[in-house]
Protein backbone atom coordinates (compact mmCIF):
# COMPACT_ATOMS: atom_id res chain seq x y z
CA UNK A 1 0.00 0.00 0.00
CA UNK A 2 1.29 3.33 -1.10
CA UNK A 3 0.76 7.07 0.61
CA UNK A 4 -1.55 7.79 -2.44
CA UNK A 5 -3.68 4.66 -1.66
CA UNK A 6 -3.73 5.77 1.91
CA UNK A 7 -5.22 9.16 0.47
CA UNK A 8 -7.70 7.83 -1.78
CA UNK A 9 -8.57 5.29 0.84
CA UNK A 10 -9.03 8.18 3.12
CA UNK A 11 -10.39 10.69 1.04
CA UNK A 12 -13.24 7.74 -0.19
CA UNK A 13 -14.37 7.24 3.38
CA UNK A 14 -14.50 10.63 4.82
CA UNK A 15 -15.65 13.16 1.58
CA UNK A 16 -12.44 15.24 2.35
CA UNK A 17 -10.93 16.08 -1.19
CA UNK A 18 -7.68 14.30 -2.03
CA UNK A 19 -5.69 17.21 -1.92
CA UNK A 20 -6.58 17.52 1.20
CA UNK A 21 -5.72 14.70 2.86
CA UNK A 22 -2.60 14.40 0.73
CA UNK A 23 -1.41 17.76 3.16
CA UNK A 24 -2.30 16.15 6.28
CA UNK A 25 -1.04 13.35 5.78
CA UNK A 26 2.27 14.77 4.74
CA UNK A 27 2.28 17.11 7.22
CA UNK A 28 2.09 13.85 9.83
CA UNK A 29 4.85 11.93 8.12
CA UNK A 30 6.96 14.80 8.11
CA UNK A 31 6.39 15.64 11.69
CA UNK A 32 7.13 11.96 12.50
CA UNK A 33 10.29 12.41 10.74
CA UNK A 34 11.31 15.74 12.69
CA UNK A 35 10.53 14.38 15.61
CA UNK A 36 12.84 11.09 14.88
CA UNK A 37 15.64 12.90 13.70
CA UNK A 38 15.81 15.08 16.89
CA UNK A 39 16.11 11.69 18.60
CA UNK A 40 12.56 11.49 20.17
CA UNK A 41 10.14 8.41 20.23
CA UNK A 42 6.78 8.36 18.51
CA UNK A 43 4.30 6.48 20.57
CA UNK A 44 0.62 5.85 18.65
CA UNK A 45 -1.63 4.12 21.35
CA UNK A 46 -2.60 0.40 20.23
CA UNK A 47 -1.04 0.87 16.85
CA UNK A 48 2.63 0.85 17.99
CA UNK A 49 6.36 3.07 18.50
CA UNK A 50 9.00 4.43 16.27
CA UNK A 51 12.24 4.83 18.20
CA UNK A 52 15.76 5.70 17.43
CA UNK A 53 18.16 3.25 18.00
CA UNK A 54 21.98 3.11 17.34
CA UNK A 55 23.39 0.38 16.41
CA UNK A 56 27.08 -0.23 17.46
CA UNK A 57 30.11 -0.69 15.42
CA UNK A 58 31.58 -3.96 13.97
CA UNK A 59 33.87 -5.79 11.92
CA UNK A 60 32.32 -6.80 8.70
CA UNK A 61 33.70 -9.67 5.84
CA UNK A 62 33.46 -9.56 2.31
CA UNK A 63 31.64 -12.63 1.68
CA UNK A 64 33.66 -13.29 -1.81
CA UNK A 65 36.95 -12.85 0.66
CA UNK A 66 35.92 -13.95 3.86
CA UNK A 67 39.85 -13.05 4.69
CA UNK A 68 38.89 -9.78 4.08
CA UNK A 69 37.56 -7.12 6.79
CA UNK A 70 36.64 -4.05 6.98
CA UNK A 71 35.21 -1.57 9.61
CA UNK A 72 31.21 -1.09 9.99
CA UNK A 73 30.85 2.50 11.33
CA UNK A 74 28.42 2.71 14.42
CA UNK A 75 24.82 4.38 12.56
CA UNK A 76 21.42 5.41 14.16
CA UNK A 77 18.48 2.93 12.85
CA UNK A 78 14.57 3.63 13.30
CA UNK A 79 12.82 0.88 15.23
CA UNK A 80 9.21 -0.10 15.13
CA UNK A 81 7.59 -2.13 17.68
CA UNK A 82 4.21 -2.87 17.42
CA UNK A 83 1.40 -2.10 19.72
CA UNK A 84 -0.98 -4.73 21.14
CA UNK A 85 -3.96 -4.49 19.37
CA UNK A 86 -2.14 -3.99 16.17
CA UNK A 87 -0.01 -7.51 16.91
CA UNK A 88 -3.26 -9.28 17.70
CA UNK A 89 -5.15 -8.12 14.16
CA UNK A 90 -1.97 -9.09 12.73
CA UNK A 91 -1.39 -12.15 14.24
CA UNK A 92 -5.14 -13.28 14.25
CA UNK A 93 -5.94 -12.70 10.52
Amino acid sequence: MTKNDIVSKISEETGIIKEDVYAVVQKTLDHITAALEKGDNIEFRDFGVFEVCVRKARIGRNPSKPTETFQIPERKVVKFKAGKKMREKVVNS
